[in-house]
């Protein structure tokens, strides 16, 4: 047997072991996905003081059967990278997760991924391990992270069986602590779109919407460039004291 194989085995029956251990009918995982989680798990952090001109951020967006963080489903996740300064379209990610129950036709009307395209999507074990290799251990951003943040970690517990933390940034704060004087007409992402000249190819895709995240990260850079902010330390500093500031009873 080869040796790579074999250690592809112990790994996976170490991972169903712990699931077992803790009273968890998942995830059971086959030798290549426990090789691949093992992998990715064993990756270095990135350095968040690391200069903006020299990382790779990621930049998601997710969609979702509603808005209900507790009961609704992750349907699908969309990603850019922005690297060296720069948006990245040949370094992106978008997956439907397979789903057992299809999104209602309200839901479905919204981010237009069809009832066929739910259920033929990649098994979400696959699907979630295929994020986790693009991603790497690269700073997360998003615009409003508590709800991108939550519907992939929930998730990622319910297949891969552990918490994710990562570092997140997120917009929906940066941009307002950057131009305060906006910050009463400016709060949704489509609002700091317009202000910006920011389009959107597809509204409600989730790849579309990191795309658009991802260009007013780069609309934002002169200001975060004045303001001495030029690592994910800094920005991740700035995000959670405009949150601290303007919701104190924040979770997140």
């Amino acid at each position: 047997m080869p040796a790579t194989l074999a250690l592809s085995r112990e790994a996976a029956a170490a991972a169903n072991w712990l699931a077992r251990l803790l009273g968890r009918a998942t995830p059971v995982f086959t030798p290549e996905q426990a090789e691949r989680l093992a992998a990715w798990q064993a990756r270095p952090p990135a350095d968040p003081y690391q200069t903006f001109a020299e990382s790779r951020y990621v930049v998601v967006d997710v969609e979702s059967s509603g808005l209900n963080v507790d009961k609704d489903r992750l349907i699908a996740i969309g990603a850019i990278a922005v690297s060296k300064g720069r948006i990245d379209l040949t370094d992106s990610l978008e997956i439907v997760l397979q789903q057992e129950k299809v999104s209602d036709k309200d839901n479905i009307l919204i981010h237009g991924i069809t009832g066929e395209a739910q259920r033929e999507g990649v098994p979400p074990v696959d699907a979630l391990l295929t994020f986790l290799d693009y991603v790497g251990k690269d700073p997360l951003i998003a615009f409003h992270v508590a709800f991108d943040n939550t519907m992939i970690s929930k998730t990622i517990r319910k297949y891969l069986g552990f918490k994710f933390e990562h570092g997140w940034a997120d917009l929906a704060h940066i941009a307002p602590s950057l131009y305060p004087e906006l910050a009463y007409k400016r709060r949704s992402l489509d609002q700091w779109m317009e202000e910006f000249g920011i389009g959107n190819f597809a509204r409600h895709s989730a790849l579309a919407d990191a795309l658009s995240t991802a260009e007013l990260m780069l609309a934002l850079r002169p200001r975060m460039h004045k303001q001495k902010i030029d690592s994910f330390r800094v920005l991740r500093d700035t995000y959670l004291a405009h949150r601290r500031a303007t919701s104190p009873l924040s979770g997140m």
